[in-house]
């Protein structure tokens, strides 16, 4: 396999979810074409894609005796259109709420797809993105041109492939270039309900709470819990390992992660990635800041550049309790920290 057809199928399996193997087969699951619903909690479905479009993000849908309660809108209005449908395989209840775990373009940009009779709850910094030129973050923008590159290293691999590799290399741009397509929709859609710190639902007998614990990921991470059910939707805020840093607040993470410490749930349920049970991983993702942060901050102070100090940092000893991929450091996290450290970071 050469190292364009690897890098292809690498992205477009990470672009697609299908990263998310792991999840436990004992549970209920419910497959559509594009996306897989798996009753982690009665009535509680936690949605990854199944690789037949991009959808890039896990969402949450909870389901109550009256309506239902959606948790991001993953990256597109046409993957989203897809995770209604899917929901309509489960329930008749009518979405009532769509909750942004934040403003990032592969959990929000779905918004719009839900209509204006659809309540859209964030945080108050997750409305301020969203509302003012949120196809102008540096995230959604370096996604775009990014995944148009993807799509013609797909097509170029495409002109040199075997036989047995074109019927997966089509299938992959089919894919790519619907995606592609589908971004050109987007019309961003920001919370019209905003919390500051903590809000409540109580609904058809479910009690379900948003709480802001503190910057993290970005400056509005909003964690959604089901005390009744403990289980917590962490959004990106806590993965499987460390999130990107690109928009976040690396040196008040760690302590961001000792608060959601303090609430009482047994499974995590990340914006990427499978859903796990081990709370060690936080205090394994909190040690992986703090050094990070304590790194970044001496180079700063010494004023090495962001492009030198990327190639000094060294953290592959975390790789002993976190994946291997989630310790490396980019240039755009170092940056981000510089930016907070010379106090330019909103």
């Amino acid at each position: 396999m050469t190292t364009t057809r690897s890098t292809a199928v690498l992205l477009s399996l990470c672009a697609a979810g299908l990263l998310v193997a792991g999840l436990a087969a004992e549970e209920h699951a419910i497959e559509t074409g594009t996306h897989r619903f798996e009753e982690v909690a009665d009535g509680v479905y936690f949605v990854s894609g199944t690789g037949a479009m991009v959808t890039r993000s896990n969402a949450m849908v909870v389901v109550t005796e009256e309506d239902v309660l959606v948790v991001d809108s993953h990256i597109t209005p046409a993957a989203a259109r897809a995770l209604i449908e899917g929901i309509e395989r489960i329930t008749d209840n009518p979405i009532r709420t769509l909750v942004n775990t934040h403003f990032h373009y592969d959990h929000a940009h779905g918004n719009q797809a839900f209509g204006p009779d659809v309540r859209v709850v964030g945080h108050e910094y997750t409305r301020r993105k969203m509302a003012t030129a949120p196809l102008e973050e540096h995230t959604f923008k370096g996604s775009s041109e990014r995944d148009r590159l993807a799509l013609e290293e797909l097509r170029a691999a495409l002109e040199t492939a075997s036989d047995w590799e074109r019927e997966d290399l089509e299938t992959q741009i089919s894919i790519q270039a619907a995606h592609v397509e589908s971004t050109a929709e987007i019309d961003p859609a920001p919370p019209d309900t905003t919390l500051a710190e903590k809000m409540s639902f109580f609904s058809g007998g479910r009690e379900i709470e948003l709480h802001f614990l503190g910057r993290a990921h970005t400056g509005g991470d909003v964690v959604v819990y089901l005390p009744a059910e403990r289980l917590v939707f962490t959004g990106d805020m806590m993965l499987g390992g460390p999130p990107w840093p690109g928009d976040g607040w690396v040196n008040e993470w760690p302590a961001t992660l000792e608060r959601l410490k303090q609430l009482d749930f047994d499974l995590i349920l990340p914006g990427h990635g499978p859903y796990f049970r081990d709370r060690k991983l936080i205090d394994h993702v909190q040690a992986f800041h703090r050094e990070l942060w304590e790194v970044v901050s001496g180079l700063h102070a010494e004023g090495v550049s962001a492009e030198d100090a990327v190639e000094r940092i060294d953290l592959s000893h975390h790789a002993e309790n976190l994946p291997p991929a989630r310790v490396r450091v980019d240039l755009r996290g170092v940056q981000r920290m510089y930016m907070v450290l010379d106090g330019t970071a909103n």
